[in-house]
Order: structure tokens, then C-alpha cells, then sequence
């Protein structure tokens, strides 16, 4: 076995100190040792000195004594326990205890940790020596016991089940957002790319052109999908299963990625402390002479939709990480022609932030003052720009069975490029992802197993939560009943067939009246369901959708109107992973977002083939407009994934 460099095993090897000596074991024997609840570390160790019915008198180490009551104190494990590597083995499994190991193995710069059948990581925010090839060489083909906590390790277990079981295997990452989960995924992509690979017959012409392109994917999906948001550099804003299929030999046969709840909403707004995704930025500040003529680019300041956020970020070089995303796109054998229509796409969408609309002097109608900006979106899409303009200022609309021509208002003008923009951002990573299933579906081969990989953005509690995070925390919710589910529940199931007393516990219970209170159809109708039924009134507005929350879900266990906010857009949901106050603006706008079909028709015929593409059903998507006796306007769109509520959309969150 290839050991690792001496400075590479500390970060992976325990360690022997005081406390695993016979002295440190009598010490704590003789002081009672415990853990009693801490404001700030959340638990502090102390001795027991006296006890008193339910109170008991401790010594905290700084030598000060207090009473508390006996059902706050935490048993503290024996020091051979120290830093282990599974928490399972603890002979007092409790909360102080397993925040105690997780602690003192990070501290030591030990991330990797085992609790049971999990794997725990704690991000160190910073690169460890403990992905090389040398420390994959180390975990191939090991048990679990035989080497030190890591990826690695959870990977190869898997693989090796795939092979020796034929089953189908799946790992999930799961944790709050800027939890590392990102990065594990690449490790277990790199790890299998690695062991796959070896498996490799001497006669394949291409020796490992898959698992290149496999690397490969990756940063391009975050070039388009990531963002800098306030806990994350390279945060996901997007959902990934990654499938990689294997033949019967252990091979690498292709893969398959699918994602979900694209925060499509990012590329035109940002907190500012956050960035819209990555590719604005790499393609602004590493666009070359002839490209940046081609792509019309200016400077960062001139772009509406790039100025609310953060451009820089500290260490950084968002035009070498440009040059690097390129030419990820050649290896994975995207041609010139299309990396151009892409980046043509990005630049598209920062001149329709450009585009100012006006009231007119006597009316509400709209006007454009200066078609500088639209003259930029129409020469970038190949379209004509007083057709454009017609359509945005003025579509046609179907009413009954003639169409006429209506004038937008500087309301629905702004609304219907923002929308467009999104919607733009949103094919053109759909077709990535195409393209680049296009090039991993190596079917010549027949696939025998596969292992999958899920990457899902975290749970998310920021100081502003909009319909996004509900999305993202909702899904999260999902996952976390299914781990419950899965890992403690069929586990207590096992220990019923093999006769083992046991009193049974339904971890995914206390998760149910949460996720019911979102998803829930009706009744009550959930949040998602009343959104919708809102969406169809008329005089609906944002305002009238909390209203209607707070009637139907007042005194729900998971629900409540923060007391600190008198906002009334803002309404609580308490999640398992802690209370988080939404903030309803702009929901009812989200979760319709139709497009204008004048636009998209328009773009269906472009002179460029590659936007034809994007836009191929272009022409499906029919407006109608039906007066009400009140004399305003409902919209229904065609039947269609475009016209569906965008969080049920496949692959989109607004």
C-alpha cells in the first residue's frame, strides 16, 4: 500500500497524547467528568461534587461552582475516546459528546468523521493535503475499518457493493449551504474516475477520454450554475444527481447528470454582498480583444443587472478561471461556433438589464427613449430590432378569436425582459446540460450498474428569504425524511425481524406537518397550493397571498407571523433545521413569470442557428387574454412545462 508524505498523515492519522494514557483515564474516574449546557460553546465539561435530589453542584474547569439540574447534565466519555473516528463507538452517545469529538478531530485538522453509517464533514475552508493520487492508491479497495475517515472510503465501500451485490448504489450529500458539499462531490467523481479507469481494458483506443471529460463537466455546470453568496464563494444554486453508469467489469461506460431548481432569478438580481453567477464575471473580465468586440462587452459598471452585487472577490482571477472554463468546454468537444452562441447568450442577458423603459407624458404606456441596449440584444440574437421592440411595447394579443395589438405599461415592460432574461438563462443551461450529457452518454457499451451522487443546495437562512429559499428548504426537508426514513427507521425494522427489543421510534414524523404545510394540495391547501390558487385571481397581490396564509394556517404547529417584522409580507415556517421569516414580495410574479410569445417567436426564427435551437418550441406558447366584469385582465398561458407554476418547472426554481 503507498502510504502518504509524513506531513500528509496528520491529517488523516490520530495522533497518541496525554489523554489516551492511564493517568488521564484515572483523573477523569476520580472527578466525575460531565457536560453541563454552555451559552456560548454549547457545552462546557465540569465535575460533579455534590448531588442533591434533581440538583447537582459542579466544578467548571475555571475552578467556579454551580447547581443545575440533573436532567441538564450530559454524560462525558472516558479520554480513550478522544478524537475517535466513529462516533458510534462512544460509550455515552449524546449531543455534548459527539459536538465534543467533532471539535477536537477538527482542531486537529481531522474533517472526516464516522457516526455509524454516515459519514460527518466539516469544512475546513481550505485546501488539505488528502486528495492526491498517493492517498487514493491508499483507500482502494479497503474496508471501512482498515483506514482513516474519508470520501474516499464511503466511495470505494460503495463501489465495491456495486460490484459484488449488482446493486445500484447512491450517496447524498447533505448540509447547510457552504458545508463542503460541492467539493465532496468532485472528490467522488475524481476517486471513481481514478479506480474506474484502472479497470480499463489495454485494447480502448482513447484511454481515459471519458473520465477527463467526466472532470471536465464540472466546471463548466459551476462556471453557469454557482455563485458567490453570503456564506459561500462557490455556492451551488442549482440541484445535481450525477449518474454514472458501469459495465460489468467495473468500468466507466458514460454518465448522465440531471439538475434541479436552477435559481434561474440570480443572473438578474443580487444581494449586494452576493454575485450573480460566475460566468458574468469570467466572461467580462476574460473576454480577449476579438471576443469582447463580438460580444459587444463593456465594463462591469455599465451592466444593470451586475452593479447591485459584489464583483470582486478576494483571490480570484476571474479571467484565468475564464480561460480554464474554455477550455474545459473544448475537452468536453464543444465547437467554436457553439462557445461563441453561448457566451453570446450571457451577454444578452446583461444588455436586457440595459433597456430603460419610460411612462408616457399623457398615458400609461410605455416607451423606449434609446434602443442603444435593444439594438445590442437583437444584433447578439439575430433578430430584428423594431420587431422586438413591437413586441415588448407592444404584443399582440389574443382576445376571444381576433388578435389585436396592447399597449404595456412601463410595469409589464420592465416585467416582461426581466422575464425574458431569466428564461434565456435558463435554456441556455438546459442546453449545457444537454450537450454535455450528449458527450458522457458513451452507448456502445452496455451499462450494467450505476452509482449515483446528489448535490442539492443546502438549507438556506439568510436576513432576506424569498420564494427561492422556500423552494431549496422544502426540498431539503424532503431529503432530510428520507434519510431519516432510510437510515432509522428501515434500521429499526431489522432489528424487529431479528427479534431485538427495541421501542420503536418514527424519526420522520416530528418532519411531516412542515412538509404538509408546504406541499399539502388541500385541506388546508399548503403554501405552495394556495400560491397558486392566488396566482389565478385577477386583483390578487402579494400582500393578499400572506393574508390568506395567515387565515388558513394560524395556530399550525410549523407556523406562525414573525413578531419582531409588522411587514406584512413576512410569515415564519419552522424547518428542522431552525425558524426561518419569509418575505413574500414579488411571489405571485415569480411563480407565473409566462414569457411574451411575440419575443419568443421572434427568437424561434433567429438568423442564428444556435438560438433556433434554444428556442425550437418557441411558437407553442399561446397568451390569452380574458376580460373580467371588472374590467381587468387574467393571463393563461398553453399547456406546457413554460407555462406551469415555476417551482413544479423541472430543473427551475425563479
Amino acid at each position: 500500500m503507498a502510504e502518504p508524505a509524513a506531513d500528509d498523515g496528520k491529517y488523516l492519522f490520530l495522533e497518541n497524547d496525554f489523554r489516551n494514557s492511564g493517568l488521564a483515564q484515572a483523573d477523569w474516574a476520580a472527578k466525575k467528568m460531565v457536560w453541563i449546557p454552555s451559552e456560548r460553546e454549547g457545552f462546557e465539561q465540569a465535575s460533579i461534587k455534590e448531588e442533591k435530589g434533581e440538583q447537582v453542584l459542579v466544578e467548571l474547569s475555571n475552578g467556579q461552582k454551580t447547581t443545575v439540574n440533573k436532567d441538564d447534565i450530559q454524560k462525558m466519555n472516558p479520554p480513550k475516546f478522544s478524537k475517535v473516528e466513529d462516533m458510534a463507538a462512544l460509550t455515552f452517545l449524546n449531543e455534548a459528546s459527539v459536538l465534543h469529538n467533532l471539535r477536537e478531530r477538527y482542531f486537529s485538522s481531522l474533517i472526516y468523521t464516522y457516526s455509524g453509517l454516515f459519514c460527518v464533514v466539516v469544512n475546513p475552508y481550505k485546501m488539505l493535503p488528502i486528495y492526491s493520487e498517493k492517498i487514493i492508491e491508499m483507500y482502494k479497495g479497503k474496508k471501512r475499518h482498515e483506514v482513516p475517515p474519508h470520501i474516499y472510503s464511503i466511495t470505494d465501500n460503495a463501489y465495491r457493493n456495486m460490484m459484488q451485490d449488482r446493486e445500484d448504489q447512491s450517496i447524498l450529500c447533505t448540509g447547510e449551504s457552504g458545508a463542503g458539499k460541492t467539493e465532496n462531490t468532485k472528490k467522488v467523481i475524481q476517486y471513481l474516475a481514478v479506480v474506474a479507469s484502472s479497470h480499463k481494458g489495454k485494447k480502448e483506443a482513447t484511454p481515459g477520454e471519458l473520465e477527463k471529460q467526466l472532470l471536465q463537466a464540472n466546471p463548466i455546470l459551476e462556471a453557469f450554475g454557482n455563485a458567490k453568496t453570503i456564506k459561500n464563494d462557490n455556492s451551488s444554486r442549482f440541484g445535481k444527481f450525477i449518474k454514472l453508469n458501469f459495465d460489468v467489469t467495473g468500468y466507466i461506460v458514460g454518465a448522465n447528470i440531471d439538475t434541479y431548481l436552477l435559481e434561474k432569478s440570480r443572473c438578474i438580481r443580487q444581494a449586494n454582498t452576493e454575485r450573480a453567477f460566475h460566468i458574468f464575471y469570467y466572461m467580462v473580465a476574460g473576454a480577449k480583444d476579438k471576443m469582447r468586440e463580438e460580444l459587444l462587452l463593456e465594463d462591469f459598471s455599465n451592466y444593470r443587472f451586475l452593479v447591485a452585487g459584489h464583483v470582486e472577490l478576494p483571490g480570484q482571477q476571474d479571467d484565468e478561471l475564464f480561460d480554464e472554463t474554455l477550455e474545459a468546454m473544448e475537452i468536453m468537444g464543444f465547437t467554436e461556433e457553439e462557445r461563441l452562441g453561448m457566451l453570446k447568450v450571457v451577454s444578452t442577458v446583461l444588455q436586457l438589464g440595459n433597456i430603460k423603459f419610460e411612462k408616457e407624458r399623457n398615458s400609461e404606456q410605455a416607451t423606449m427613449p434609446d434602443n442603444t441596449a435593444a439594438q445590442k440584444v437583437c444584433h447578439l440574437q439575430g433578430i430584428n430590432v423594431t420587431d422586438f421592440t413591437r413586441a415588448i411595447l407592444t404584443p399582440r394579443i389574443k382576445v376571444g378569436r381576433e388578435v389585436v395589438q396592447k399597449a404595456q405599461t412601463k410595469q409589464q415592460a420592465d416585467f416582461a425582459v426581466e422575464a425574458l432574461a431569466k428564461a434565456m438563462y435558463e435554456r441556455l443551461f438546459r442546453w449545457i446540460l444537454a450537450r454535455v450529457n450528449k458527450t458522457l452518454d458513451k452507448s456502445k457499451r452496455q451499462s450494467a450498474s450505476f452509482l449515483g451522487i446528489l448535490d442539492i443546495a443546502g438549507f438556506e437562512i439568510f436576513e432576506d428569504n424569498s420564494f427561492e429559499q422556500l423552494c431549496i428548504n422544502y426540498t431539503n426537508e424532503r431529503l432530510q425524511q428520507l434519510f431519516n426514513h432510510t437510515m432509522f427507521i428501515l434500521e429499526q425494522e431489522e432489528y424487529k425481524r431479528e427479534g431485538i427489543e427495541w421501542n420503536f421510534i418514527d424519526f420522520g414524523l416530528d418532519l411531516q406537518p412542515c412538509i404538509e404545510l408546504i406541499e399539502r394540495p388541500n385541506n388546508p391547501p399548503g403554501i405552495l397550493a394556495l400560491l397558486d390558487e392566488e396566482c389565478w385571481f385577477p386583483k390578487a397581490t402579494d400582500i393578499s397571498f400572506v393574508d390568506k396564509l395567515l387565515n388558513t394556517h394560524t395556530g399550525h404547529v410549523k407556523f406562525s407571523k414573525p413578531k419582531q417584522h409588522k411587514d406584512k409580507l413576512m410569515f415564519t415556517v419552522l424547518h428542522y433545521a431552525g425558524k426561518v421569516d419569509y418575505n413574500a414580495a414579488n411571489w405571485l410574479t415569480k411563480n407565473m413569470d409566462p414569457l411574451n410569445d411575440n419575443v419568443t417567436a421572434l427568437l424561434n426564427n433567429s438568423s442564428s442557428s444556435f438560438i433556433q435551437d434554444l428556442w425550437k418550441d418557441g411558437e407553442s406558447n399561446i397568451w390569452t387574454w380574458t376580460p373580467t366584469c371588472t374590467g381587468s385582465v387574467r393571463v393563461r398561458c398553453s399547456s406546457g412545462p413554460e407555462c406551469w407554476p415555476s417551482w413544479r418547472r423541472s430543473g427551475t426554481s425563479s
